[in-house]
């Protein structure tokens, strides 16, 4: 961990981070929901997709994720076995077991939408994932898959409201670590400017 992410932000740049990082979007019923991986939080991301699927706002998800250190199941499985808990049909959501990060979840998940449904007939997508990686999350769909419209809704465990999110040392580590990726992997050509 960069001693950079312990570091405390100005009023500038909690600012900056408020108005451009967190960019949740208004949402509409989409053609799919990419629910992205993670190793925390799984059960309220399992819990936020059934809500959206319960208020119809999507009629395909995918679940990328894989294996990661120290687990025994991927990270699809686990969040994908709580989507069905809650309700979501198991036959509407794709499966990707091998991604270990953000770019891979896009890059492998691609080939098994496409498979599945055909890129050209999804137009419209809802990125679901955790609050402080924001809007890389689409900014990754958006260099990989520019042509589907990109709608984005984060989620977080951490009992603050998010625009208080410098309070907490946790959370605030973690928004400025993906803060700092940002720039950088817009010069390394992982993530396009979106919106």
């Amino acid at each position: 961990m960069s001693d950079r992410a312990n570091r405390l932000p100005d009023a500038d740049e909690i600012a900056a981070i408020n108005a451009r990082h967190f960019a949740d979007t208004p949402l509409r019923p989409a053609d799919l929901l990419f629910v992205f991986g993670t190793r925390v939080d799984e059960e309220l991301r399992a819990e936020t997709a059934a809500r959206l699927w319960q208020q119809g706002y999507f009629r395909h998800a995918i679940v990328s994720g894989g294996v990661t250190p120290g687990a025994e199941l991927s990270e699809c499985t686990l969040i994908k076995a709580a989507m069905v808990r809650r309700g979501v049909p198991a036959e509407r959501i794709l499966e990707e077991h091998r991604a270990m990060n953000t770019g891979e979840n896009v890059q492998f998940a691609l080939p098994v939408i496409d498979a599945a449904l055909g890129l050209a007939n999804v137009r419209s997508l809802i990125c679901l994932g955790n609050s402080w990686t924001a809007r890389r999350y689409a900014m990754t769909v958006h260099r990989h898959w520019p042509e589907v419209e990109k709608m984005l809704l984060t989620v977080d465990g951490f009992g603050v409201p998010r625009h208080v999110w410098h309070t907490h040392p946790e959370f605030r580590r973690r928004v400025l670590r993906e803060w700092d990726k940002i720039e950088p992997y817009k010069a390394k050509g992982f993530i396009a400017e979106w919106p």
